[in-house]
This record gives structure tokens, C-alpha cells and sequence, in this order.
């Protein structure tokens, strides 16, 4: 049964369905508790966070950025991140995972075993992402994301607005309803740099050993983890409480 918490998060999603972007950051911004805004880079968060930029003071300090260092990020992701801070005049947080962890899947699946199974694959992203997302958003109340559903079929159910009741956050998806055409001409509007990789080819850009380029007719996100065969590959971040998955226990 829907709680007060799912109740408002839905009818926060209808306020925000027709508005433009800059009013459903206002709106966003105007929401109590600490709000976090978790940027991979892509061009989705780029436009985000050049949205986020322009906004007046007082609203654009509402907004504290994150992104997940994985350890295994291309090394234009990385510039990227850099050069982004200094285009905008944002501070982006890095969340890292622990040695401890990266110890704990390498001597049990070896440092790359994530190409043997999908289980080991979670267990990769569970170390690598899951859980510094979840120190990322200790505290928080809001979750910011840079979603869309036209992003691959396994997203194109995604709100505007939802309450996550594992973690206790409002999930906000401000781009959700925006084409990929609209995505770029925002970040084009905002000047923000994008990472050379999409020019390749690379649509959606995680870890490099995970990632490749798209070919013609695929979805934006079949890139990613191309060797599995469910067509709902997803780290985990997105589709599962951040809570419930755990890295494998040490030994």
C-alpha cells in the first residue's frame, strides 16, 4: 500500500511534468532535506549539471554533486570531471570504493572475473559503485539523476518523481520525459564540455573495460555490459535498493 512518502512523490511528478527544466530545478531546489545530485558525466548529467550552473545562487547551492569514482573509469571521464568544475564553477564530490572491497572481489573472482558471470558483474558493480553511492546519499533526501526513459527499454517507465523506501530518498529525474535531442541541444545551450568518447560512438560511458561503442540501430545503453545476454543489464544503481546489495563477504 502506497505510503504518505509515495503519495507526495507522485504528485511531485505530476507538479513537474509541465514545466520546463530550469522551473522543475526550482521546484526541486525548494524541497527540504539535502539534496545530491549524482552525475556520471554522460551527456545527460552534463546538460544537468550546466542547468543546475545557471540557476541563482541561493537555488543552485541546493544542489550538491556527486560522482562515482569507480577505479576504472576511462581517463576522459576523469578529465572530464576536472574540466566540468572549472566550466561551471560547481564542486564535484568523488565517492570512491574501498581497498578493502576491490581486495575482497579480486581475490575471490580475480580483477577483471567480472567478464565470467553476471553474478560476479554485480559483485563488481556492488564494490565499485553501490556502495560509495550509498555513502554518497548518507544524509540525503532527495536523489538527483540525469535518467530518461528513452535511454533503453528497461528505463522507459521512469518518473519524473518516485520515493525510494529502502533508502528513504525521493528519486527526482528531471530529464525523464526529454529526447536525446533535446539533451544536446541543453547541453550545447549551456556550454558545458562533454566527454570526446560520444563522438566515438560511446552513448552511455561507465567503467572502460564495461563499456564499448554502439552500433547503428542499437539503443543508447547496449554498450554496456555487451557481453550479457539480459536485455536489462543495469549496475544496480537504478533498479534495486542501494541497501540490499551487498559486496561478497571477505574472507
Amino acid at each position: 500500500m502506497p505510503t504518505q512518502d509515495h503519495i507526495h512523490a507522485a504528485a511531485l511528478a505530476k507538479r513537474l511534468a509541465p514545466l520546463p527544466l530550469d522551473d522543475r530545478l526550482a521546484a526541486i531546489a525548494a524541497l527540504p532535506g539535502r539534496i545530491v545530485f549524482t552525475t556520471g558525466l554522460g551527456v545527460e548529467d552534463q546538460a544537468l549539471t550546466g542547468a543546475i550552473a545557471r540557476l541563482a545562487p541561493g537555488t543552485r547551492s541546493r544542489f550538491g554533486l556527486a560522482t562515482l569514482d569507480t577505479g576504472r573509469l576511462f581517463a576522459e571521464t576523469l578529465d572530464l570531471i576536472a574540466a566540468t568544475e572549472a566550466a561551471t564553477g560547481l564542486a564535484i564530490a568523488r565517492y570512491s570504493p574501498t581497498p578493502a572491497d576491490i581486495a575482497a572481489f579480486a581475490d575471490r573472482h580475480g580483477v577483471d572475473g567480472f567478464y565470467d558471470s553476471v553474478e560476479a558483474r554485480h559483485a563488481c558493480c556492488a564494490a565499485r559503485k553501490l556502495r560509495p553511492l550509498a555513502r554518497a546519499l548518507d544524509g540525503a533526501t532527495c536523489w538527483v539523476t540525469g535518467l530518461r526513459r528513452g535511454q533503453s527499454g528497461a528505463r522507459a517507465e521512469t518518473p519524473l518523481a518516485a520515493f525510494d523506501s529502502a533508502d528513504g530518498v525521493t528519486k527526482l529525474n528531471p530529464l525523464a520525459d526529454l529526447d536525446i535531442g533535446a539533451i544536446r541541444e541543453l547541453a550545447a545551450r549551456a556550454g558545458v564540455p562533454l566527454n570526446p568518447l560520444h563522438a566515438r560512438g560511446y552513448a552511455s560511458i561507465g567503467c572502460e573495460p564495461c563499456t564499448r561503442a554502439i552500433r547503428p540501430g542499437e539503443d543508447e545503453r547496449a554498450g554496456r555490459w555487451w557481453w550479457e545476454s539480459d536485455a536489462k543489464r543495469e549496475c544496480g544503481l537504478h533498479v534495486a535498493p542501494i541497501a540490499a546489495i551487498a559486496v561478497e563477504a571477505r574472507p
